[in-house]
């Protein structure tokens, strides 16, 4: 399975913040460019749509996998970094070119795990 973390697995920390607006979160150079190569914005726009609900926005610390499911179609999965869901959905079309990724959410701050 082609991890897109192994890809984008350079950055070591950040030298740049992104905002969501309107929304209180940023995300990193790490994550901008996983998101420019593959043409997948809605990643930031799944996660950012989730911290609406305060059962989610509650967890300062969760972890979003994006895993391919068949060809064209996609599961995201959240957990609050213990293997506790927290939300999942299905993404039934993408062209996503990676057959999985993982993204961290920490303390209002979406990036990539080795970021942190």
């Amino acid at each position: 399975m082609r991890n897109a973390n192994d890809y984008f697995g350079s950055h070591n920390g950040t030298e740049n913040i992104y905002s969501c607006r309107p929304f209180p979160l940023t995300y990193t150079d790490g994550l901008r460019d996983l998101v420019e190569n593959c043409k997948a914005y809605w990643l930031i726009d799944v996660i950012v749509s989730y911290q609406c609900n305060r059962s989610i926005n509650s967890h300062s610390f969760q972890v979003w996998e994006l895993k391919r499911v068949k060809e064209d179609s996609f599961i995201i999965l959240a957990t609050d970094g213990n293997n506790h869901k927290i939300a999942s959905q299905n993404i039934p079309f993408s062209d996503f070119p990676y057959d999985m990724a993982t993204i961290w959410l920490v303390d209002g701050t979406i990036l990539l795990p080795n970021e942190y």
